[in-house]
């Protein structure tokens, strides 16, 4: 069967590839509420992706590196999304859908390229909420509260709940995201005042050396290698901003809205990763904070007592894991969404219901997500599988970014990246990096997500790369990429 995205053996206007149904019924049963989310609700979107990882997860990488290990990490991390967000700024305005990543690359890297970026996102945005609904039942049984001594049930109503709202319609779901993102956000302001006036530096350093380890001192105690291991922990910082141009179709002009809201989320989180990290080492100290799962507690519990500032942002972390949980699961619907849209996996995925919500595309990820949270409890190893697909997408993003700045200099781009191909060059450099470092922290995880890598791509090869629907709006805009460069050789 020809492939649907060549312009020469594209279908009639009025039939998508392999499909007889007409162009326009198949896409009004698929098309998201248009103009939904503004700049505010953008902004409230990207720091609502990252900001569980303020509270748990990032002080592991002191076990890998200790303070400087992980401060290094993380301004590398800092770098590589800063960058990354710029390049992706440009791409989005360029091509503003609801693929994402997955329609950036299929432009610039062909349908391979594009299955390879979507795949690698959705495993990022479907098992870190499966992970963050662990946490949130750990969080409820710690916390005492409903008298649970069981998570599943946590983990199941936070999918049901937080489903529902989300097929309730995209505003009333990104206007909860944004109030219970700042609620924790404030919080986190409320966690540096009261840990900042314990502020010691000498608690920074206080992880024993190894001295076998190749440039290890006070401040490397796991020497050179430990600021490599400690990469994907600097990442739980920033993970997930990445995942705001995946709102583009949900967008007031999104050409113009979604660069200045992606700046300003990645503004407020290197922000908030300066100060978690610092006050927290610095109040209760790296050794004590480097194994625990609530270290801003903890850092306000220097004598083990809880205090009422303590109180105050151990019931806020909730809320920030909420936040997460919320958010990642919009994002990873909507890349599934636009996957399934274009043909690449199950066309009835993307359907949507009356409100413009697509409805499977939630509750396929959800159901999977519980059951794999119900199965294993296993929440880090989920993580350092969401963090592996998350560097592969990250890489061919990156890469795509180069690509078409170099192929095609005269598309037409509302936005440009500062510094262009060499901003995202750094941002590839780094990602490769961090891919590698995540075979040192788990490599068990690295294979699996492999596995699951795989599976997929037998699918593509075999079966969906051959039913592609042209009418797609990523592969309509690749196909008239393709379309032009034919003209121009003839």
């Amino acid at each position: 069967m020809a492939d649907s995205t060549d312009p020469r053996t594209a279908p009639p206007a009025a039939t998508t590839a392999g499909d007889s149904a007409p162009q326009d019924t198949y896409l009004q049963k698929r098309t998201l509420r248009r103009g939904s989310a503004g700049p505010l609700l953008l902004t409230g979107l990207g720091v609502a992706y990252v900001v569980s990882g303020d509270f748990s997860g990032w002080n592991n990488g002191l076990a890998q590196g200790g303070f400087g290990g992980l401060a290094v990490a993380a301004v590398l991390m800092g770098l590589m999304y800063t960058c990354l967000v710029f390049a992706l700024a440009e791409l989005a305005s360029i091509l503003p859908t609801a693929g994402g990543g997955y329609g950036f690359a299929r432009r610039a890297l062909g349908t391979w390229g594009g299955f390879l970026t979507g795949t690698a996102i959705l495993i990022e945005y479907v098992l870190a909420p499966a992970a963050i609904s662990i946490f949130i039942g750990d969080y409820v049984e710690s916390l005492g509260l409903f008298g649970l001594t069981s998570s599943w049930p946590v983990y199941l109503a936070c999918f049901v709940v937080f489903i529902g709202i989300h097929l309730w319609g995209v505003g009333e779901a990104l206007r909860f995201s944004l109030a219970v993102t700042a609620v924790a956000v404030a919080a986190v302001v409320v966690f540096a005042f009261g840990a900042l006036t314990d502020f010691h530096v000498s608690a920074l350093n206080d992880i024993p050396v190894d001295a076998s380890a190749f440039g290890s001192s006070s401040w490397l105690p796991f020497g050179v290698l430990g600021i490599w291991a400690a990469f994907p922990f600097g990442m739980w910082f920033f993970l997930g901003v990445e995942g705001v141009p995946l709102a583009a179709e949900e967008t007031r002009d999104p050409a113009r809205t979604l660069p200045k809201a992606m700046a300003a989320a990645m503004g407020i989180l290197l922000l908030l990763a300066l100060v978690t990290f610092v006050a927290a080492t610095g109040a209760r100290g790296s050794a004590a904070v480097q194994s625990v799962g609530d270290p801003l507690v903890q850092a306000l519990q220097p004598h083990g007592e809880p205090t009422t500032v303590s109180r105050i942002v151990n019931y806020a972390g909730l809320a920030g894991l909420v936040a997460s949980f919320f958010s990642l699961i919009f994002a990873g619907s909507r890349q599934l969404f636009a996957l399934s849209r274009a043909g690449y996996l199950p066309r009835f995925l993307s359907l949507t219901s009356r409100r413009k919500a697509p409805y499977l595309a939630l509750l396929v990820p959800g159901a999977l997500g519980f059951a794999l949270a119900a199965a294993t409890g296993d929440g880090a190893r989920m993580l350092n599988i969401a963090v592996f697909g998350a560097t592969i997408s990250y890489a061919l993003m990156s890469l795509s970014h180069i690509v078409l700045r170099r192929r095609e200099p005269g598309l037409p781009r509302p936005y440009r990246t500062p510094g262009g191909t060499l901003t995202s060059s750094v941002a590839f450099a780094l990602a490769c990096a961090a891919l590698v470092a995540t075979f040192l922290v788990d490599k068990q995880a690295a294979l699996m997500a492999l596995g699951v890598y795989g599976v997929a791509l037998a699918y593509f090869a075999f079966y969906s790369r051959h039913r592609l629907v042209a009418a797609a709006p990523e592969e309509e805009f690749a196909a008239l990429a393709a379309a032009e460069a034919e003209l121009e050789r003839d």
